[in-house]
Order: structure tokens, then C-alpha cells, then sequence
């Protein structure tokens, strides 16, 4: 048995092994019996089903239906129970919960402070329900004997003329809960330049931010974010493989594009589920993450929505693992570049992979050791 093979992992080393996450939307992830307790307190009657487990499945259908408007419905309806404090603060306390459940030890969260406003809430109070939910969430977490920290990026709607005002405010909750800044929405027709105000903002600010590319739209969006908006991470950036080309013998010669994009270490948030709902790729054996691996771009693994694709970190490493044979050390790898290019400190993201990461990985690849001397040493004969 080749050490290669001792260290491909279990479903239960998978869900142990210390995760990072940095592509993940509050709207996307929340229980279906918060959502069905929430629009009864609301006064929301309009969720297609009222049972918890037939919700779940429903959110799933309608994600995996090919049906854009069908898919963007999911949305509307998490959004319509998430307009009070309390709402967003249990919303926000159960996301950290279950990717602390899910060993999760660091999350960046997006979400669009602009889509709560409906029941009469400030930007700000939305800001705040949501950061304490995440404190609250991290105590239960640690009650619970798990470790979870949780940061914050605020969103603005591609679509909408809010970025420059999203943009202040995170810029004013950055010492405060919020680690960053985010675009999402439809990107055919909204390039991220529409909104070059508020990246040109963040950047005198020293500010960080991220930009959804590449998922939907192809090279042009990603080069917009890059050299256009001078965005730090890309949302997905699944479509760089469009700059990549495979010779019929194997050999493969990257773009100007593409080649930048790994000479200059910028970090792609793949998240592979959702990618298939989205026909960004069209399955886990032929999703770009496979070649992108071999030729060691700075991937991360993510979960994009969590209750739309029904998902979680260790849901989308099981399929990693299944398709690709991807080990500890494979996934190691994944979740060090994950720290690497999250939104905090540098000390602080260093402190976690030596302190919690590695050490964590080490223990689990130990299992191995021990199971295999424990299988052979009954078999020594004298």
C-alpha cells in the first residue's frame, strides 16, 4: 500500500479536517426550519412548501433545474424572512454553527446589506445584526468544544447603483467584523467596471475585496476584474480555463491571461457543486479544478450556497476526493491556500496554519500510521 493511498481520507477524516472557507452567501446557506419559523413570524405565506426536509428539497430542484428565473426565486425567498435583527442575527448564529459542525475554522460570509432593507432597517443595523450573529455563533461553537472565526464581506449588487456606498461601509466595519468587499449578480451586461468608483475607493483605503468572474462570463470579465479593477481574489474564475489549451499529446500552454493570473498567485474561489448548476462546467470530472490543480494555480475549495446546492465544505471535498483521488496532503494544500489568501492579517493567517491547520492535518494523517500498524502487527510471526 503506497503512502499516496494511506493518506486518501475517510468521510469522517473529511468532516474533522480543519476547512477554510472563503466563498460562501449568507442568503445561500440558511436551515429550511429557520426559513419556515422565520416566514411565520413574518407573515410570509408564500414558500412553496411548509415541511422542513420537502423545503430542502425543493431549494435543490429548483437550483438544479437549468431554469435561471426558477433559481433566482430561491433567493427571493431567503431574502423575504431576513429583514428584522433578529432574523439576521439567527441567520448569521446558525452559519457559524453549522460550518463550525462541518470543521470549519475560518469563514469569510458574503452577503448584500442592500437586500435587507425592506422591513425598514438602516445599511448599518443590518451590518451589526449580522456581525453579532456571527459573535454569538462563535460562542455556541466554542461551548460546543469547536473553533470557528468568522468574517464578513459586504456585497453589492452588480445589477443595482449601490457599490460605492457598500464600499464606504465596509470600509467603516473593517476593524469591526467586516474583512472585505464583494460584486455579485448576473455578469452578462454588468461588468465590474460599471462599478470603478467604489474599487478605486478601496484601493486608496487599503481596503481588500474580491469580485465575482469568470462563472457565468467568460475571459473578458476576468480580465476586467483584474487589470481593470485590480480585485485581490476572484469569485469562481472558472472560465481561465477558456485561456488554457491541452495538446492532443498533453501538453499544455497557458494564456497571457491565464499565465498572469498564476504567475501573480491570484486566488480562485471554486466551488464545484454550484458550478454544475450553473453549467459552468458540466460535471466533477471535467470541472477546471482538475487541470488548474496539476498545474498549481492558487485554488480554494467553497460552497457558494450551501442550502441551493446541498452542500458543505466536506460534501464538496467528498467529491474531490472521489473524482480526482485527492489526498490529505491535496487537501491540506486547498485549505493552506485558502488561509493564505483570506481578507485578515498576515500574522493572523500564518498563526492559523501553523497553529490549527497543519497540526491539524498531522494528526489526521497519523490515523493512518497507527491503523496500519495495528492491521499488520497480529500478523508477525517469531
Amino acid at each position: 500500500m503506497t503512502s499516496e493511498t494511506l493518506n486518501l481520507p475517510t468521510p469522517d477524516q473529511i468532516r474533522r479536517s480543519p476547512k477554510v472557507l472563503l466563498h460562501d452567501h449568507l442568503d445561500g446557506g440558511l436551515r429550511p426550519g429557520t426559513i419556515i419559523e422565520l416566514a411565520r413570524e413574518a407573515g410570509y405565506e408564500s414558500l412553496p412548501e411548509t415541511d422542513a426536509d420537502k423545503l430542502g428539497i425543493w431549494f435543490r430542484e429548483a437550483a438544479d433545474s437549468g431554469s435561471l428565473p426558477r433559481y433566482l426565486e430561491t433567493f427571493a425567498h431567503t431574502c423575504a424572512v431576513m429583514q428584522t435583527k433578529a432574523a439576521l442575527f439567527r441567520v448569521a448564529a446558525e452559519c457559524a454553527e453549522d460550518l463550525a459542525e462541518d470543521g470549519v475554522v475560518y469563514a469569510e460570509i458574503r452577503y448584500a446589506p442592500e437586500q435587507h432593507l425592506e422591513a425598514g432597517l438602516t445599511l448599518e443595523e443590518v451590518v451589526e445584526a449580522v456581525n453579532d450573529g456571527f459573535r454569538e455563533g462563535e460562542r455556541r461553537a466554542k461551548a460546543s468544544g469547536r473553533r470557528i472565526r468568522v468574517g464578513a464581506l459586504l456585497t453589492a449588487m452588480r445589477h443595482a447603483a449601490r457599490a460605492l456606498e457598500i464600499a464606504e461601509l465596509a470600509n467603516r466595519y473593517r476593524d469591526n467584523g467586516v474583512v472585505g468587499f464583494d460584486i455579485a449578480g448576473a455578469e452578462a451586461g454588468f461588468p465590474p467596471t460599471r462599478h470603478l468608483d467604489a474599487f478605486e475607493y478601496l484601493k486608496r483605503e487599503n481596503n481588500h475585496f474580491t469580485i465575482h468572474a469568470g462563472e457565468a462570463f467568460g475571459l473578458p470579465s476576468i480580465w476586467q476584474a483584474l487589470q481593470w479593477c485590480g480585485a485581490d481574489r476572484l469569485g469562481h474564475g472558472v472560465k481561465i480555463i477558456d485561456d488554457i489549451e491541452v495538446a492532443a499529446d498533453g501538453s499544455v500552454k497557458l494564456g497571457r491571461l491565464a499565465s498572469y493570473v498564476r504567475d501573480k498567485r491570484i486566488p480562485l474561489e471554486m466551488c464545484p457543486t454550484s458550478n454544475l448548476q450553473t453549467a459552468a462546467a458540466a460535471s466533477y470530472a471535467e470541472h477546471p479544478i482538475g487541470l488548474l490543480r496539476k498545474l498549481h494555480f492558487r485554488l480554494t475549495v467553497n460552497t457558494d450556497n450551501r442550502l441551493m446546492s446541498g452542500t458543505s465544505m466536506s460534501r464538496e471535498f467528498e467529491h474531490l476526493v472521489d473524482t480526482f483521488g485527492y489526498t490529505l496532503d491535496d487537501m491540506q494544500w486547498f485549505t493552506v491556500n485558502a488561509m493564505k489568501s483570506a481578507f485578515i492579517p498576515f500574522d493572523e493567517r500564518l498563526a492559523m496554519i501553523n497553529e490549527v491547520i497543519k497540526p491539524g492535518y498531522a494528526e489526521l494523517k497519523s490515523e493512518w500510521l497507527f491503523q496500519q500498524t495495528a492491521s499488520t502487527s497480529g500478523s508477525v510471526s517469531v
